[in-house]
């Protein structure tokens, strides 16, 4: 056999390969070892962070100086431009795409203005512009209580801390507007020290106490839902009147299904309001999406809240959790795409198909109940007493609760579509029943003739409808949006600098 170098004699160019590949390999080995080093360089700068800032930091921004990665996608909660057949990110007139919301809430304040909600960057922007927000002033209508800030800011923990959760609540949300100017944030769901996911607001844990549970033997997987289902939620105003306090409450202590809340609603004889038409003690119906949620497939396998809105995500070889909350539908590759592997059209049309379903059907509802509380007003107009309308209300109150149940939750019709199904179909018979008795009523007063129904194809024509002078609201909301926000905006940032 041949010697090596021998080889090397007859082929001289051999030797400069074998040089070239081994500087090649050792090249490729020092860069392999430099990306290692500074992965966990990375790592640790990631994970053990200087935190210089306090437990109840509001501002979102001194966080992301920690937390680059993590605020970047957050500060993505800005972008409006998504919009998928139903919801989104853009803003949308529920009350234009269904006048008959409307008179579905008249007398309450959900008749005036009832948008689709934004990205969690717009939290103080949105509740300021609303037209169910009245302003600080004798002249103008009633403002809301402060307990409508608990989910829009951390400056809400913030506040509690040194004043308590009772004293926070109370008074009107004026009170407290020069307080709370940093949107929804860090500080709502993040211990400043550790990282690990906290409960920021007292409703929820007092709402796992009245079950008799403790919210502290939670595991990392649930928080990543209950941290959501601080203000994800239905919820109530316990009001004290004498010491003017509306104390946030979540009515749970009998369970979280609609028929347990619906219970405990009607043990304490609670209304939110009373309707302007029909006279009957309404419910409303706030966004109960985590307790629709727990009904569905993907919760009863384990799949929390954050898995679909905030999934991982890589960069510069660290993973993260995605802070641009959004609709899954905008993200599928890394949030259905990770379980599922259908294509992307056929995930999406999945999802519509899902929602035209119950969306038909939830538009009978609505068109029932706009009949019911027409043809109540007829009643009472005729001569009705209350106790032979005490059942009809009931129904109607039923039915109407089960109605806004299904709708206040946009994501209800994907997170759980046959409970909700069941809902509104209850809903359906509930409104039903009402009418065969409105109608059996009428004719004992003598009234056979059919009922006037109005013209409410637009919104306009229903808030005119039912009385409502949106001239005058708008004036009223603007003269507060130019003359009193600003100064708000001027005392929040002054006191910015002390922070």
């Amino acid at each position: 056999m041949r010697s090596i170098q021998e080889t090397l004699k007859e082929k001289p160019w051999l030797g400069w390969v074998i040089f070239a590949a081994t500087v090649g390999i050792v090249f490729m080995l020092g860069m392999l070892a430099s990306s290692i080093m500074e992965r966990r360089a990375e790592a640790i700068f990631a994970y053990t962070p200087n935190i210089t800032y306090s437990e109840f930091e509001p501002r979102n921004s001194e966080w992301g100086k920690v937390f680059p990665r993590e605020y970047n996608s957050y500060t993505k909660t800005a972008d409006t431009t998504f919009k998928s057949k139903y919801n989104g990110s853009s803003v949308v007139d529920m009350l234009e795409e269904s006048p008959r919301m409307v008179v579905l809430w008249a007398g309450y304040a959900f008749s005036r203005d009832y948008k689709q909600g934004r990205g969690h960057a717009y939290a103080i922007e949105d509740i300021r512009n609303i037209l169910r927000t009245g302003a600080p002033s004798k002249d103008l209508p009633s403002p809301q209580p402060n307990t409508c800030w608990s989910c829009k800011s951390p400056d809400v923990p913030r506040l509690m801390s040194t004043m308590g959760a009772a004293e926070f609540y109370r008074g009107s949300w004026d009170t407290k507007g020069t307080e709370i100017i940093n949107p929804i944030g860090c500080a709502d769901c993040h211990d400043s020290k550790t990282m690990n996911l906290r409960i920021s607001r007292p409703a929820l844990i007092e709402a796992f106490q009245s079950m008799g549970k403790d919210i502290t033997s939670s595991t990392h997987q649930e928080m990543r839902s209950l941290v959501c289902a601080q203000c994800h939620v239905e919820y109530y105003f316990s009001k004290n009147k004498l010491e003017n306090v509306s104390y946030l409450v979540f009515p749970w202590k009998d369970g979280l299904t609609l028929e347990d809340m619906e219970m405990y609603y009607d043990n304490i004889e609670f209304s939110d309001w009373t309707h302007a038409l029909s006279r009957a003690p309404m419910l409303k119906a706030q966004h109960p999406d985590y307790e629709v949620f727990q009904t569905g497939t993907h919760a009863s396998r384990g799949v929390s809240c954050a898995d679909c809105h905030m999934p991982f995500m890589s960069e510069g070889g660290v993973k993260f959790t995605n802070h641009h909350i959004q609709s899954p539908l905008n993200n599928i590759s890394a949030s259905c795409q990770v379980c599922h592997r259908e294509e992307t059209d056929k995930l999406v049309s999945d999802v519509y198909s899902r929602q035209d379903k119950l969306i038909e059907n939830r538009i009978a509802l609505e068109t029932l109940l706009v009949r019911c509380h027409i043809e109540a007003k007829a009643a009472w107009d005729k001569g009705a007493s209350g106790e032979q309308m005490k059942q009809i209300l009931s129904d109607i109150r039923k039915a109407q609760w089960r109605w806004d149940f299904a709708a206040a939750g946009h994501g209800n019709s994907f997170h759980s579509p046959v409970e909700t199904g069941r809902i509104i179909s209850g809903g359906i018979a509930f409104a039903s029943d009402a009418r065969v008795r409105l109608a059996r009523l009428l004719a004992s007063l003598g009234y056979n003739n059919e009922i006037t129904y109005p013209d409410i194809s637009t919104k306009e024509k229903a808030q005119a409808f039912i009385g409502l002078d949106m001239k005058k609201i708008n004036t009223e909301k603007k003269i507060f949006l130019e003359n009193i926000v600003p100064q708000w905006d001027k005392a929040g940032r002054n006191r910015e600098i002390g922070y």
